[in-house]
């Protein structure tokens, strides 16, 4: 086989100068080549094999890393499930002097509730996260900010937002940051009791002349679903036709710091339990969010995989036909 090729390699190298030859004369001279001829060569938009091959193997490492992520997901989950379980007994007895939270209508945004329930120079306090890839957890509660100082302000109704975590402070500074006054972020995780007591001191420290403290944070429900719900807690008051605890007796000059320190304690426990709903909500968020993830990267993976065989089989077709085309003007 060797012996019919290597002379038909020979014909050609000796035949390659003068094609040269004709094509350089064929040419045009310099004097006559228009701006468009001294363009760049077009390239194809088609990958090449080793292309391919390269995506399919950083779109394999983006897989192990989502798949990584989200077994941590769902490691963290489990403790934050066990922890809210244990914070929603403990927050019963605010719940009995407060209310239950308001939850959005079935089917309908957080944005589009009405807010009647929130008064006149109030404090609105979303709970977000310091880390994204987790779904539309943070977008969902800055959207719902977003609407809530919107009707706010429609019907005359002050409002000011102390966030807590980095996502939601960067989404709220371009559309309400004029009434952003505090913000706490790269708060350490697992929540705790200690956290809920700083930011129980920033929101203090923020003013405390506010008609009542609104929370708004993602309510845990399973591993697949959350929602978004707002707590509005008012100040007790130890006279006047909304006196505090008026079935309980305290003794002379005290009753003014107890409902004191109680508000405080009462607002610190929300925030606690609110704290633990929105850990679970993200944690769910981003174990469903990394398990699509993973499961887009596998099907890119099989469609470049395809590609790459495709481009492979044609480039071995392509040689084989070349081989055979060369052996068969030979033989002619």
């Amino acid at each position: 086989f060797f012996s019919q090729i290597i002379p038909f390699l020979v014909m050609i190298a000796s035949r390659a100068p003068r094609a040269f030859l004709r094509a350089a004369s064929a040419l045009p001279s310099s004097s006559s080549l228009s701006p468009a001829s001294t363009a760049r060569p077009q390239h194809r938009n088609m990958a090449t094999e080793k292309q391919l091959f390269q995506q399919i193997q950083s779109t394999k490492n983006i897989m192990k890393i989502t798949s990584s992520m989200k077994m941590v997901s769902a490691a963290k989950l489990k403790g934050d499930e066990n922890r809210l379980y244990a914070a929603r007994p403990y927050n019963k007895w605010a719940t009995t002097l407060t209310g239950e939270p308001s939850p959005v209508p079935e089917g309908a945004d957080i944005a589009d509730a009405e807010f009647l329930d929130i008064p006149d120079n109030s404090l609105i306090v979303p709970l977000t996260s310091d880390k994204g890839l987790c779904g539309g957890v943070n977008s969902f509660i800055s959207r719902g900010v977003r609407g809530m100082c919107a009707k706010l302000d429609s019907t005359g109704r002050k409002s000011s937002v102390v966030v807590v975590g980095d996502k939601g402070r960067s989404q709220m500074r371009r559309t309400v940051g004029e009434k952003i006054v505090s913000a706490a972020t790269e708060v350490q995780t697992p929540y705790n009791f200690d956290l809920a007591a700083a930011i129980t001191s920033e929101v203090f420290a923020a003013g405390r002349d506010y008609a009542a403290v609104v929370i708004v944070y993602n309510e845990f429900v399973n591993s697949a679903t959350y929602k978004q719900v707002y707590k509005v807690i008012t100040p007790m008051s130890s006279t006047g036709p909304d006196e505090s605890m008026v079935e309980y007796e305290f003794e002379p000059d005290v009753k003014n710091e107890v409902i004191e320190d109680l508000s405080e304690y009462l607002l610190c426990s929300h925030l606690f339990h609110s704290l633990m709903e929105a850990a679970a909500s993200e944690q769910s968020a981003r174990m469903a969010a990394m398990e699509n993830a993973t499961k887009n990267a596998g099907e890119m993976v099989d469609s470049l995989t395809l590609q790459y065989n495709r481009a492979r089989q044609a480039r071995i077709t392509t040689e084989l036909i070349e081989i055979i085309s060369g052996a068969s003007a030979i033989e002619g």
